[in-house]
């Protein structure tokens, strides 16, 4: 009987992250071990012994003496040596007892195995809560209800799966165990590796954001998989999301499409799955990919490993047969891509090229004799076409052809085009060198051209999402001009009476709050009142029902429109008050509101918000109008947007076209609906009192944009502020913003960083010294390294929960502000402390404005609830260092003057 200490896989040296406990433990305590066949504790006790991962094992087991020819002991605390792992595959009622006690031994990671959690019921449920309570912030768990994980890299294979997965570079996450074996299966006869493989269960503590975080930060992983049922803390998913699938693809399976199928993911895992339609929105905004399929997950991780995203999703098909062209442009058009143009340049060349009866369009049919010299110069000539963002180039097996010799040729196009290139050699055996010559060269090849198609189409999504990341906005209406204390006394007055439900005319008052144009409103409450506003604004007039409850009014007969007299003002109003007054009481009738008769010469739109139970709110965009739910045109987004985004929201949707200008008509001006909808983004996001805001129709023409309606309904006021739905993705921090005076009498807005400051941020790069970027960075980084457009976007376009970043400007030539300052502080992963950097442009040096941004920041730090802030300081960066430690950062002893160093100060 010995303890098993096995050798460490050599792998590359990491820092610390709390989660390596689970991953990389140097010991085990597996709790439930067992020397029963076919049990649980048994199958990951040999698992664990069979697995070389370079640590000890200690089984806990009460009643034997040893497990498999190791000694065993009979509680966690009798273990000699702390281990950094509890894996616990006992009944669920003594779990949150066996938790409890590997927390007051200080064991930081566990792993619970055992079922009949929360998708037992309320008894597993309150197992749950008990767990949560006695690891909170002292253990990070995984589970419950899990298959366990691995990490292949180090050895690690703590389940009990019958085999261990391949090293590789994928991680693999899943919430079904069942599906984790399969996948395992798979790979194994695929020989795909994976970089870790995590049973995720019912995500008690960490879930989905938490290890895309960790693998995001792991070198050993190049993409990340996921089969999603929920999706645990839609904030925490989101902001690592974003942050990763800047350096590595995130592809996920999201279970419960259908209404069919998210019930039947909420019973298995006990979670809420969520609308499908926001979760769609919510992917596309942080970069993430959503596939259906597993084969179309390992399909695309393939083809991006191989071949460059397309810039967009035009493609060229090259075929020796014109029905697999068919098919393929059938599952082209069904996912969204398109055949590319061929330029006249490119006729030309396939015109001298190519038999005078070849197709003479897209796709390219090259004939059934075609050589591989053809089918090169044919690839050649798509490849220089500006119009084609990719090529497919499909081979069937004809008497005339040769498929080994055809991928001989093509192989050495598989690099160095500039665009991707797939390929479908279609066939069995006589097919199958050719198909693996051309894989092995990096050009993958399908067995259908249907399935090439689909992972071209994953592949122009995938790209134009992170384009989306990438794309810096144009610099929207300053917010300096909204009147939000205007916005605030209006809600609380509703509350203040009781009332959930504004009224059209404190609707449009809470509108124009934020700059979004509305038609003239006044109320009346008698016919006289009515024709003397009527006579006021001018005819035509309409007439609309004022009511403290009714939100629908052409439901009760509320509207009349195009009153042209004084006599059909007084009609309308009665009108109005009796029908309100038969279908749903005279209570309900509190008046009428008189508005001019808008010219409906333009486009009627719809502009929502409504709260999602898993992201909170979200926006809707399309084609508006009484018939709006007839034509279901909608594009879906979550708040806060900025010029970019809104875009993107809207070209979703089939109006958008008609928006630009059809048959002859001017465009509406897209710029402004642009801002408008940022607006109407940020009167979300800074009032969270409100629940469902429509605004339908608003009337877009080439003149104006223009709120004819709009229905606003508030949450009840007995939900307490902080109970109030919050946005997924966090808004700009308003709170943040400020001036300051230098003592030279000088005036800088000093506010966080937005993704429009790109081109500021890129002349204040031009104003800084060698000197100045190499105490900053603790060494020497190029100016074109410094304003590549990739690196300004991440370093402007930043997660407001991940970093905060000031910005100081000042007024430049021609009235544009000057940036002269950034200062950064930036979570650091896995802990709660902070690290912190300041730059100053040369000419802006040594007036104090260092101190001031620095101040701010760790003020932000305290209001962020940073434990503790991190300051790099360079050997001659005395100023700095003057700065930190008259703020009361410590500066370790063992640094001497000249010598770099980390500050650091405990709040």
């Amino acid at each position: 009987m010995t303890d098993i200490a096995d050798v460490s896989a050599a792998v590359a040296p990491r820092d610390s992250h709390p989660l390596d406990a689970i991953f990389r433990p140097r010991g085990i305590a597996l709790v439930g071990a067992s020397e029963r066949h076919g049990s649980v504790g048994r199958t990951v006790m040999w698992n664990l012994l069979s697995s070389p991962f370079g640590g000890t094992i200690y089984p806990v087991n009460q009643r034997r003496d040893n497990i498999l020819g190791v000694r065993t002991y009979p509680t966690l605390a009798d273990i000699p040596v702390r281990p950094d792992l509890v894996v616990v595959c006992t009944p669920a009622p003594t779990v949150p007892g066996i938790l409890a006690e590997a927390v007051r031994l200080g064991i930081p990671g566990g792993i619970v195995i055992s079922a009949g959690f929360k998708e037992a019921g309320p008894e597993g449920i309150a197992l749950e809560h008990e767990i949560a309570r006695v690891t909170a912030g002292r253990m990070r768990v995984i589970g419950p209800n899990c298959l366990g994980v691995m990490n292949p890299v180090v050895g690690l294979n703590a389940t009990f799966a019958a085999r261990s997965a391949k090293a590789g570079s994928v991680a693999f996450l899943s919430q079904s165990g069942a599906l984790c074996t399969a996948v395992l299966d798979w790979s194994l006869k695929e020989n795909v590796g994976f970089s870790g493989f995590v049973s995720m269960g019912s995500m008690l503590d960490v879930d989905f954001g938490t290890l895309v975080d960790y693998y995001g930060n792991d070198p050993q992983t190049n993409a990340i998989v996921i089969y999603m049922e929920s999706i645990g803390d839609p904030q925490r998913f989101l902001s690592a999301a974003r942050q990763v699938s800047l350096e590595k693809p995130i592809i996920v399976i999201k279970a419960g499409r259908t209404a069919a199928a998210a019930k039947a993911a909420a019973s298995h895992t006990g979670s809420l799955t969520g609308s499908d339609e926001v979760l769609d929105a919510a992917f596309r905004r942080v970069g993430v990919l959503r596939v259906d399929g597993i084969d179309d997950i390992f399909d695309m991780i393939d083809a991006l490993a191989k071949q460059p995203l397309p810039k967009g999703k035009k493609l060229c098909i090259v075929t020796n047969a014109g029905g697999p062209g068919v098919l393929a442009t059938d599952a082209l058009a069904q996912g969204g891509g398109e055949l590319a143009d061929l330029s006249p340049a490119s006729m030309d060349a396939f015109n001298a090229l190519l038999p005078s009866i070849w197709s003479h369009n897209n796709p390219v049919d090259i004939l059934g004799d075609a050589e591989p010299e053809r089918y090169a110069k044919s690839l050649e000539i798509a490849a220089k076409d500006p119009s084609i963002d990719g090529m497919l180039v499909i081979m069937t097996p004809q008497g005339m052809t040769n498929p080994t010799e055809i991928a001989e040729h093509l192989a050495g196009y598989a690099q160095g085009l500039g665009k991707p290139v797939l390929a479908s050699w279609m066939g069995g055996e006589s097919v199958a060198e050719g198909d693996a010559l051309l894989n092995q060269a990096g050009m993958p090849s399908y067995s259908y051209p249907d399935t090439a198609v689909k992972v071209f189409n994953y592949m122009w999504q995938y790209s134009e999402a992170l384009a989306g990341l990438y794309e810096t906005p144009e610099a929207a209406t300053a917010a300096d001009g909204y009147d939000r204390a205007a916005a605030h006394k209006l809600i609380a007055a509703v509350q203040a009476e009781g009332r959930t439900i504004l009224t059209e005319y404190e609707s449009k008052k809470l509108l124009a709050a934020y700059g979004i144009a509305t038609t003239p409103t006044e109320i009346a409450e008698t016919e006289a009142e009515a024709v003397a506003w009527a006579d006021k604004m001018g005819y035509p007039i309409v007439l609309k029902l004022h009511s403290l409850t009714i939100t629908h009014k052409t439901d009760v007969g509320g509207v009349v429109l195009n009153l042209r007299d004084a006599a059909a003002v007084r009609e309308a109003f009665a009108q109005i008050k009796a029908s309100v007054t038969a279908k749903v009481g005279a209570q309900h009738f509190q008046g009428v509101t008189v508005q001019p008769m808008a010219k409906l010469d333009g486009y009627e739109l719809i502009l929502g918000a409504s709260v999602d139970v898993q992201f909170g709110p979200v926006l809707l965009f399309g084609s508006g109008g009484q018939l709006v739910e007839v034509f279901g045109d909608k594009a879906l987004g979550l708040p806060p947007l900025n010029t970019t985004l809104a875009r993107r929201m809207m070209e979703k949707t089939k109006i958008h076209h008609a928006l630009q200008g059809v048959r002859g008509r001017a465009s509406v001006d897209m710029a402004a609906l642009e801002g408008l909808l940022v607006r109407f983004s940020e009167l979300i996001v800074e009032n969270p009192r409100i629940a469902e805001l429509d605004i339908n129709p608003l009337l877009a023409s080439p003149e104006r944009l223009l709120a004819l309606d709009a229905r606003i309904v508030l949450h009840p006021a007995e939900v307490a502020d902080a109970d109030l739905p919050k946005p997924a993705i966090r808004p700009y921090p308003v709170q943040y913003v400020g001036n300051w005076t230098s003592p030279k009498g000088e005036t800088y807005a000093i506010r966080p960083v937005r993704p429009e400051d790109e081109p500021k941020a890129y002349d204040f790069h031009h104003t800084l010294s060698e000197d100045t970027v190499r105490q900053r960075h603790l060494g020497p980084v190029e100016l074109e390294e410094r304003i590549a457009h990739r690196r300004l976007t991440q370093l402007c376009f930043i997660d407001y929960d991940r970093e905060m970043a000031l910005v100081a400007l000042k007024p430049g030539a021609g009235g544009k502000e000057e940036m002269v300052a950034v200062a950064r502080l930036s979570k650091l992963p896995g802990s709660d402390e902070a690290e912190l950097n300041v730059v100053i442009s040369d000419a802006a040096q040594r007036q104090g404005l260092g101190r001031e941004v620095t101040d701010r920041l760790i003020a932000i730090a305290r209001a962020e609830k940073i434990a503790a802030v991190r300051a790099p300081l360079a050997a001659d960066n005395l100023g700095m260092r003057k700065i930190v430690e008259s703020l009361g950062f410590a500066i370790p002893p063992d640094c001497p003057p000249g010598a770099p160093c980390v500050a650091r100060l405990k709040l």
